[in-house]
């Protein structure tokens, strides 16, 4: 858990290890920049209907291929979710290999398989209780 980005407070500078070294950035790699990356809040108050909620979601993942997720559950919420097995059906991580990278990717990831649906949402998050299917 203390992986985690969405668990550290405070932070008032970026942490070395997640700095890449000069000779592994991108350079002058240009990138469409987005003012308009979708966000769902799947706790917030502003969403009381479930389908408007999947509807978002289900956007976002076509046009986008994500979506930024709010990560402000509670610490003991998130333990449940928090996982290093690759394996699990659903799971919240940091990075793919974080004991042995040498940088980190700054993220903090929820993985769940969704195909097929009927198979899966049992492993889904139990909170918040609006992303329940």
């Amino acid at each position: 858990m203390e992986k985690l980005i969405s668990s550290k407070n405070n932070i008032q500078s970026i942490p070395e290890s997640y700095v890449l070294p000069p000779d592994t950035r991108p350079g002058n790699l240009v990138v469409p920049f987005s003012h308009n990356i979708p966000v769902v809040n799947l706790g917030g108050k502003r969403i009381h209907d479930h389908a408007t909620m999947v509807q978002q979601i289900m956007k976002a993942s076509q046009e986008f291929g994500f979506f930024q997720n709010s990560f402000k559950l509670p610490v003991e919420d998130k333990a449940e979710l928090y996982s290093e097995d690759r394996n699990q059906s659903c799971r919240l991580y940091a990075s793919i290999d974080y004991d042995n990278e040498n940088v980190h990717y700054w993220r903090d990831c929820l993985k769940q398989k969704c195909h097929l649906l009927e198979e899966n949402t049992q492993f889904w998050p139990k909170k918040p209780t609006q992303y329940q299917y």
